[in-house]
């Protein structure tokens, strides 16, 4: 058995991975109507309105595994008015959920920076819940 060096066993854990993604069921993803109801649900059944919401991220990524998002909501912090959350579900991947960031009216911006993993190209969703009660 010949030694392997770190190189040669990430390239076979990437290509393991991708190996594996492509052979998922396709009842494994969520789906963008699951993502919806989770919209629904994070909203109270209120629609959405279009805008204000930022999402930062690469149009194509290197590796699925950890694709940097930053989300943010182009509104100030104020007592009167501020984000109170901000939801991120990605469609495709078995779980829909991203993340939940939660803000204050002392945040002093609406903006959080993460990594996610994604099972593919898919449509990545963030909706805000603000503080007069609209989304």
């Amino acid at each position: 058995m010949e030694n392997l060096n770190r190189r040669q066993v990430m390239v076979m854990a990437v290509g393991t991975a991708a190996v594996a993604a492509l052979g998922l069921p396709k009842g494994v993803l969520a789906g963008r109507e699951e993502a919806m109801a989770s919209v629904m649900e994070f909203t109270g059944g209120a629609t959405p309105s279009e805008g204000g919401v930022t999402l930062d991220m690469p149009e194509i990524a290197e590796n699925g595994n950890t694709v940097p998002l930053t989300v943010s909501v182009d509104t100030p912090q104020t007592t009167e008015e501020h984000a109170q959350s901000v939801m991120v579900l990605a469609a495709g991947n078995p779980n829909p959920g991203v993340a939940t960031f939660h803000f204050s009216d002392m945040s002093g911006v609406a903006e959080a920076t993460t990594r996610m993993r994604l099972a593919g190209t898919q449509d990545v969703i963030a909706v805000a819940k603000m503080s007069d009660g609209s989304f």
